[in-house]
């Protein structure tokens, strides 16, 4: 069964619940200025771009290496509904953490319809070994942070879920920001233009419906307080069943935030985003 969501006014309006409904016309110059920032990030720390961690043409990283002695490294996979989108946009995100001991990679992923979802989440496994293998020897045994936002949690969450990875052990904890976790919803809406998903793909997409282990790391599931019920409620059900599960799980709404402005709540070096890897990289 698919992921219900009731509302006011546009209750079971899943194009209004997944994409009309969360558009706000202060993106444009939300993004204009995180242009900007993105610009002063590559002149503020030293970066290594583009490095390859798999054959397809964007299965590419940019890692900004921590600054100081080391804490953990943290893997953040951008949003755009696996379709749009890319880690340049977000790199105003990393400079922050790695002042505060994070090593941080961006990771850009294939997209579809080029490619499908499944082979997505495949492609997205091997960035962690092969960034682990470029890292110094004193840095390799770090806590390993999964960071990702919207279609990005969702890649997030799967490599998290996946306990039969060899570094599965170092990851401390994985934390999802307005993520999609039930993809049923999404086949009819205009997205599945690019998707390509039937109900069942959808469905066997879905990490809502596979968490069976009680040794998965703790699990952050933050959505912004103005996103569209439907948002709200997929962070909110993944939270219910990661510690249904056995986990660690919590919920957190960032109050008068939509789907991309909850990021400046995240970043900079008083943002939620640091807070959170700080208090697992101490707590683990």
């Amino acid at each position: 069964m698919s992921l219900q969501t009731e509302g006011p006014n546009h209750a079971g309006d899943t194009e209004y619940q997944y994409v009309s409904g969360q558009f706000r016309g202060s993106f444009a110059s939300l993004f204009s200025r995180f242009d900007a920032l993105n610009v002063q990030a590559l002149t503020s720390n030293c970066w290594q771009l583009d490095l390859r961690y798999g054959p397809h043409e964007r299965q590419t990283l940019d890692l900004c290496p921590a600054v100081g002695v080391a804490r953990g490294t943290a893997f953040y996979f951008h949003a755009g509904y696996w379709h749009s989108r890319d880690k340049a946009q977000f790199r105003f995100l990393a400079p922050p953490l790695a002042d505060a001991g994070f090593n941080v990679a961006m990771v850009n992923y294939p997209l579809s319809p080029d490619v499908r979802i499944p082979q997505i989440t495949e492609a997205v496994r091997a960035a962690v070994p092969v960034l682990i293998a470029t890292l110094a020897d004193r840095h390799k045994s770090l806590p390993l942070f999964l960071c990702g936002h919207s279609a990005g949690a969702h890649l997030a969450i799967e490599l998290a879920a996946n306990t039969s990875s060899a570094w599965q052990s170092q990851v401390s904890a994985v934390i999802c920001i307005s993520g999609l976790f039930d993809l049923v919803p999404l086949v009819n809406t205009s997205l599945n233009q690019k998707l390509v998903l039937d109900h069942l793909d959808a469905h066997d997409c879905s990490p809502l419906y596979r968490v069976r282990s009680n040794e998965l790391p703790e699990g952050y599931f933050l959505v912004g307080g103005d996103e569209t019920p439907a948002f709200q409620d997929q962070s909110r059900a993944m939270a219910q069943r990661w510690a249904s599960a056995g986990n660690r799980s919590r919920f957190i709404a960032v109050a008068g935030q939509d789907h991309f402005s909850v990021l400046d709540a995240l970043q900079g070096p008083g943002g939620l985003l640091l807070a959170l890897l700080s208090e697992r990289s101490t707590g683990c």
